[in-house]
């Protein structure tokens, strides 16, 4: 793995190391090192005008009931303790745990008529449009950011155009960051915290060195002096060289080291924790992240993944999910003002949601169980239309009423924000066939 060398006892205030942040250990999925995995790529096609998608997956299924549709006519059992709160959008009310996203409504669109996911604990569906089927994660589709991966190609040789945060969680199904499918290996996203790749260390580059960009640059000059006189390095093949390019550029360290950053930026976002969320098996209140992915589509990546937060509330709905939602309010509204301030919400698309819904009856354990019939999203940025709520639920939030809007409906939206038209795109299979992206390929009209 790509290691930068520090002292052990450096550390944040939230406990974790700076290693933590500059540790790019498996730039490799399934054991197979990078210079493997570009030594698989096909052809991609020409770098456009550049765009990305943040794709943030809510693991275990968000309560659509408790965040955007909250359902004040309903019974007791039903309605639960949670208040509505106005937005600066005047008819659009959202959770009072949500104050943040509440003042930037114009800044958002909710879709509050989701449906089409079966009910499986896993991300492959926020990720690809298509839940694990007979063929395996995703049906063997691929997720959105290895079809933009072949399609599009990298913006820069040395920034990869997929990369995906999420956490490691004993669940596998939670912690897919977006499988290639049939694509392979060549096109997955490349993992900072991943394992399977041979040991590399830059020689002589200390962490204080990293502070001084000047002095970062001159110790990889140094190593590429060094490995291109190594015996080991004169037999490399291209796709060796190609790794080493993206192994020994600043760029992908520097994006992943949210240091760089004014602290009053970070203190906006929130620092948070890289623990899975209440200790349960799931993913982290970890706001860094939100930063970490505006980091990366500056630097040139077109589509980051990431996953937040313990969304299966079974039970202690209402005692858990104030925080949760408190730490969500402040990284996406952090992230969206963000766009925005940077100039950043015509090219970067964002979309944050779960897997399905939960159910309209709290259960015996102050809890909501799972509930794939409906479910919610929030999207904003990328040249949509902001500022309204798409589609209705029932009177108690059990199924869509007004415009239902499946999955693949916003990814059809999703990739022509990038450019990508999904009634025309179409990659080849394994056997030459060229397949579609979706099966349902119009993009959302209220929102383009």
């Amino acid at each position: 793995m790509l290691s930068i060398l520090g002292p052990r006892s450096s550390a944040f205030c939230d406990r974790q190391s700076r290693r933590q942040f500059l540790k790019l250990g498996g730039l490799a999925l399934g054991g197979l090192s990078l210079p493997q995995l570009l030594r698989a790529e096909a052809a991609t096609g020409r770098s456009l005008p550049h765009k990305a998608v943040i794709m943030i997956y809510l693991s275990g299924g968000p309560s659509h009931q408790d965040m955007y549709d909250l359902k004040m006519e309903a019974p007791a059992e039903i309605r639960g303790s949670f208040r509505p709160i106005d937005t600066n959008v005047p008819g659009i009310q959202i959770c009072e745990h949500l104050p943040r996203l509440a003042r930037i409504m114009d800044k958002v669109a909710i879709i509050r008529s989701l449906y089409g996911s079966p009910d499986q604990h896993a991300s492959d569906m926020c990720l690809s449009g298509y839940p694990i089927g007979p063929q395996g994660q995703q049906d063997n589709h691929p997720s959105l950011g290895s079809a933009v991966s072949r399609l599009l190609g990298p913006v820069d040789k040395a920034v990869p155009p997929f990369v995906g945060l999420t956490i490691k969680t004993k669940h596998a199904p939670y912690s897919n960051p977006g499988v290639p499918g049939f694509l392979g290996t060549a096109h997955a996203p490349v993992q900072p915290d991943g394992e399977g790749m041979a040991n590399m260390r830059l020689n002589g580059v200390t962490l204080d060195q990293l502070q001084h960009r000047q002095s970062l640059l001159s110790s990889f000059d140094r190593f590429r002096k060094h490995a291109e006189i190594s015996p080991a390095m004169l037999g490399a093949d291209v796709f060796t060289q190609k790794a080493f390019d993206v192994l020994t550029s600043s760029k992908l360290v520097e994006a992943l080291d949210v240091e760089r950053e004014d602290p009053a930026v970070r203190d906006r976002y929130g620092r948070g924790s890289a623990d899975p969320a209440f200790g349960e098996d799931a993913g982290p209140h970890w706001m860094d992240q939100f930063l970490m992915a505006r980091r990366l589509v500056e630097a040139g990546v077109r589509c980051v993944t990431l996953s937040f937060g313990s969304w299966d509330r079974h039970h202690s709905n209402f005692a858990r999910l104030p925080e949760q939602l408190s730490r969500f309010d402040q990284g996406i509204s952090a992230l969206i003002e963000d766009l925005h301030a940077r100039g950043l919400d015509r090219d970067v698309s964002v979309v944050a949601w779960g897997e399905f819904g939960r159910t309209p009856r709290i259960n015996k354990d102050a809890g909501r169980d799972h509930w794939p019939q409906a479910s919610c999203a929030l999207l904003a940025g990328g040249g949509m239309r902001m500022g309204q709520v798409i589609g209705s639920t029932n009177r108690l939030g059990e199924v869509p009423q007004d415009r239902p809007i499946h999955y693949q409906d916003v990814f059809a939206t999703l990739y022509r924000q990038l450019g990508i038209d999904a009634n025309t795109a179409t990659i080849p299979d394994p056997n030459g066939r060229p397949q579609f992206l979706l099966d349902r390929r119009d993009p959302i009209r209220e929102l383009v």
